[in-house]
């Protein structure tokens, strides 16, 4: 009886311990949850229905850019030079631009970076599907749009007023018929 009575008792904390340690793996999770969300922030302070600031600039083929000549449903992707995650994500862009209704006339492609030579591989891919723009991480299309990490792929659309407003602030770049119904 006295060695039932142990078992019993010994199950007992064994539970209890069980239990306690699951509580604190479910704290744990909700940290990690918290801290997970306070990473994912986007890489740019726009959300959908921002206007975008006046711009104008040229893209590397000599064009004139800017923000009253892009038609609607335009597609923005910013790419910084030496960044894993924007080599990660260009194939995946480029085939998203390839699917464009309007061409490389509905895709601008932003490569940030100090020196040109290092961006001529990002730029080279980029060139057949997007107008290219290269510029340092302060210029104006970064600043006109709010950039503060790479890459960020927005969609943005003239308003009769000649404003470009954000109308799609985290474009998924794995599903082409986003575009088609914009």
């Amino acid at each position: 009886m006295l060695f039932l009575i142990a078992a019993v008792i010994l199950v007992g904390l064994v539970c209890v311990l069980d239990l306690v340690l699951t509580l604190g793996v479910i704290r744990r999770l909700r940290e990690h949850t918290e801290l997970l969300k306070a990473v994912e922030n986007p890489s740019h302070d726009l959300t959908v229905g921002d206007a975008i600031e006046a711009f104008s600039v040229e893209d590397v083929e000599g064009r004139r850019l800017s923000a009253d000549r892009l038609p609607a449903g335009t597609v923005v992707g910013f790419f910084s030079v030496g960044c894993q995650p924007c080599r990660a994500a260009l194939p995946k862009f480029v085939d998203h631009a390839a699917t464009m209704p309007g061409g490389r006339d509905q895709v601008v492609a932003v490569v940030a970076g100090a020196d040109a030579a290092d961006a001529e591989s990002l730029v080279a891919a980029l060139r057949p599907v997007a107008r290219v723009v290269f510029g340092d991480y302060e210029g104006v299309l970064p600043t006109a749009f709010k950039i503060k990490g790479y890459p960020s792929v927005l969609m943005v659309d003239p308003l009769a007023d000649g404003r470009l407003v954000v109308t799609n602030d985290n474009v998924d770049l794995s599903r082409a018929e986003l575009v088609a119904a914009a």
